[in-house]
């Protein structure tokens, strides 16, 4: 069984140079402690009612709670805030809760490390009819240098979340029995695991991603969803999937105007946040907590309520 790592050195990113120079815009304009102090700790419940596309079926309404990027560390997502986020949750009578990767500390050293022993505990708590699960982030395969060598898992994240009861989808699809329908639930591997090891240790890949081994299982017609920690596989994603959702974007965690300057996706603003419908419907989370600096701004912490109904939205 793997442990935490200690954390690595600071990484001078061009996300984290944008979200710098952002803080500086903020203290410039004095809405600085709103930006690092005020709004990181906001907990807003973002809503959607979605009729798909895809195959689903009559007279249905699954409801499904989302939690992305809760980036535990001290001071900023301690287990006592994220014990706020799980009430939160568990109020919010969904059906199935899902969490969409990245637990661990995103900042390196600006902020310390809470061990996976005390936050995945608290998301254990996490209840609903049907189930809470899980898939990982890059954070969590980063932050587990020993997984990175090896090319594969289990990471100290995964492991944790499966004592702590909730059951970790990698590469895997499982059905859900709703209501007398059967809707299944595909996990994807993290499509950036190994971003940072592959080129050093041979690994012929960067990510643990394998989508058509995700939806193998999937009989033909069946009502699907995935989780998908980064949006850029969706363009990969059939159109026989109703939904899928994502998070690590965080919406760009700082936009100036409504206009995040960095988005990290090769697809830019296109996958940035919130509900998307091209062959099939996305909807992207900003999360709940920080990477690269501690500030959010424009973009606050949210625990994402999709309906998906066979009937529209009146």
């Amino acid at each position: 069984m793997s442990s935490d790592p200690a954390s690595s050195p600071v990484r001078i990113t061009r996300r984290t140079v944008v979200l710098g120079l952002g803080a500086v815009a903020l203290a410039g304009s004095g809405t600085a402690a709103y930006g690092i102090g005020i709004e990181p700790m906001r907990l807003a419940i973002t809503r959607y009612r979605i009729t798909p596309m895809a195959p689903w079926p009559a007279g249905l309404t699954l409801r499904i709670v989302a939690v992305s990027d809760v980036h535990a560390c001290d001071p900023f997502m301690t287990p006592q805030h994220i014990r706020r986020i799980v009430e939160a949750a568990n109020g919010l009578g969904g059906d199935v809760i899902v969490l969409l990767g990245d637990y661990v500390n995103g900042m390196d050293r600006l902020a310390g490390i809470v061990d996976s022993a005390d936050w995945a505990p608290v998301l254990g708590a996490l209840k609903a009819p049907l189930g809470t699960y899980a898939i990982l982030g890059n954070h969590d395969w980063w932050a587990d240098r020993a997984a990175c060598e090896r090319g594969h898992g289990p990471t100290f994240a995964g492991e944790a979340l499966t004592r702590a009861g909730i059951r970790v989808l990698e590469n895997e699809a499982l059905p859900l029995r709703v209501r007398g329908h059967e809707v299944w639930l595909a996990g994807l591997g993290d499509q950036l695991s190994f971003e940072r090891t592959w080129w050093r240790f041979g690994l012929p890949r960067k990510g643990s991603d394998d989508l058509p081994a995700t939806l193998a299982a999937i009989p033909d017609g069946a009502p699907s969803i995935l989780l998908a920690h980064e949006p850029d596989i969706f363009p990969q994603v059939p159109a026989h999937v109703a939904l899928t959702l994502s998070g690590h974007t965080h919406g760009g965690q700082v936009r100036l105007l409504g206009y995040a300057p960095v988005v990290p996706s090769r697809y830019g603003r296109r996958y940035a946040y919130g509900d998307v419908r091209e062959q099939t419907d996305l909807v992207v989370s900003g999360g709940i907590g920080m990477s690269g600096l501690p500030v959010r701004f424009g973009v606050p912490p949210e625990i994402v309520v999709v309906d998906l109904s066979s009937e529209p939205m009146a």
